[in-house]
């Protein structure tokens, strides 16, 4: 029986009881139109929609908590949803089932800035806590690219661009308020910094990429906004250079904010995209942060390390507005790909490695994808180990797609005996299911079997994602 037979033998049907119960708890901010279902089906990732069969809008967390038992005694998937910027079909409804549109969750909790923490949420984005936040001084520094959601990005354990200094989500989330599958609401952690009381159910949450309980609201860190910010980037003959540019940066604990490298291929996609005129070769971008003596001398360290590799020269981006016009075009590389292969879609995948393995590795898969001729771009936040990869394919060829496949398969084992991981940072979803037993072990992957069948013993939590629950697994019954 293939994966679709499976899915389709266990997808119930929405009893229309349920439905009712819906609407008349939540009456317009539940719908069943096919366009809202199509759209809350996808994400970023190169799979074809999967729409739930309806769509709810929650504003609070009772009642998320109130929907939660709905779904828990019907026995009905439920799958959260946040912006919908996943890359890993984080979102789509393998088994239809109930979407929980959490965007209209906007609400700043509270912020104690003399704490360095605000509670908001979980359908806050990034950027609107940054606004709202900007006249205490402080900010949140995580940044995936995506405006994504907070509790979206504590769902995926998500980082980006500033993981190199300021970490993950998981270094960055402190408490959660948390629906469970049945419909009770919990709270893990508190404000304070450090904790010793019991099992660490927030970081049990941040990265269960909705399959334990739903994220209502997220208690993060905050950091001081720097004295002094600067920006600049530098090109190279070859990405061994500038990755090895970035290892010995790293290896002399020069604290750089920002580390991302660009492949040629990258560099030549946002120029096109963004009018840029970057010169078209290897590039890394810095950001160093902190006082206005400590930002010159980590750069002029930086530069004296790459300019013994070669580099072309540093152009700094000291004004703000130059500087986010670098972001701006880093963050725009994934559409920026897309236009050089009009009509395709990009799988995007990542893998992340011991730094000093790093060169190795990046080499090794752009050796593999000029051989099996691809339109690819390796784009990476290599101060943590971490880098992406994007090929463009027709995903109505199914060769293309294989030799696509087959690329990420060769890249993640290469990661694994490296003693990397098949992801930094994208999370599991769909696609990366099958590499968990090669990553952790058949031991480990059962013991997280046990927890999801703990925490949620019908298998209606975002199912489908992390941990693979075959067609043929009876659940338990029932009880009332």
């Amino acid at each position: 029986m293939n994966q679709s037979a499976k899915l389709a033998s266990i997808k119930k049907p929405l009893p229309d009881a349920l439905l009712q119960a819906l609407k008349v708890l939540l009456e317009d901010r539940c719908t069943t139109s096919l366009a809202v279902r199509e759209h809350h089906g996808r994400d970023e990732s190169s799979y074809d929609p999967m729409p739930p069969d309806v769509v709810v809008y929650a504003q609070t967390t009772d009642e998320v908590a109130a929907i939660a038992r709905l779904c828990h005694y019907y026995q009905i998937p439920m799958i959260p949803y946040g912006a919908g910027s996943s890359l890993e079909g984080h979102v789509l409804a393998l088994r239809g089932g109930v979407t929980i549109d959490l965007s209209q969750m906007n609400r700043m909790v509270a912020v104690h800035a003399g704490d360095l923490t605000a509670t908001v949420q979980a359908g806050v984005t990034r950027k609107q806590l940054n606004t709202e936040i900007k006249d205490t001084g402080l900010f949140f520094p995580i940044d995936p690219g995506a405006d994504a959601s907070i509790g979206g990005m504590a769902a995926t354990r998500a980082s980006g661009t500033n993981a190199v200094r300021y970490g993950t989500m998981r270094e960055n989330v402190l408490a959660l308020t948390v629906v469970t599958a049945d419909g009770r609401i919990i709270q893990t952690g508190s404000r304070a910094k450090k904790s010793s009381a019991g099992y660490d159910l927030t970081r049990l949450f941040v990265g269960s990429e909705g399959t334990l309980g739903i994220i209502t609201e997220v208690t993060v860190r905050l950091y001081p906004l720097p004295e002094a910010i600067s920006a600049a980037v530098c090109s190279f003959t070859s990405a061994a250079d500038a990755v090895n540019t970035v290892i010995q940066t790293i290896q002399m604990g020069v604290p750089v904010a920002r580390v991302e490298f660009l492949d040629e291929n990258g560099v030549r996609a946002i120029n096109a995209y963004d009018k840029l005129s970057l010169p078209e070769k290897p590039l890394l971008l810095f950001e160093f942060h902190g006082s206005q003596h400590s930002v010159q001398e980590q750069a002029e360290l930086v530069q004296e390390i790459a300019a013994n590799h070669g580099a072309g020269g540093f152009e700094w981006a000291t004004h703000p507005e130059d500087r986010s016009r670098l972001w701006a075009a880093r963050h725009n590389a994934y559409f920026a790909l897309l236009q050089l292969r009009p009509g395709a879609r990009a799988i995007s995948t990542d893998c992340c490695v011991p730094i000093s393995r790093l060169a190795e590795c990046i080499l090794d898969t752009q050796t593999d994808c000029e051989r099996h001729d691809i339109i690819y771009s390796i784009i990476g936040h290599v101060g943590d180990g971490n880098f992406h990869v994007l090929m463009m394919i027709d995903p109505h060829d199914s060769a293309d797609v294989a030799k696509a496949e087959g690329i990420n398969s060769r890249m993640v084992t290469r990661a694994l005996a490296m003693d990397g991981t098949c992801t930094g940072e994208h999370g599991v979803g769909m696609h990366k299911m099958a590499f968990l037993i090669e990553e952790h072990g058949q031991d480990a992957i059962d013991m997280m079997r046990a927890l999801k069948q703990a925490f949620d013993p019908y298998n209606i939590m975002n199912p489908g994602k992390i941990i693979q629950w075959d067609a043929d697994m009876s659940c338990p019954a029932k009880t009332q």
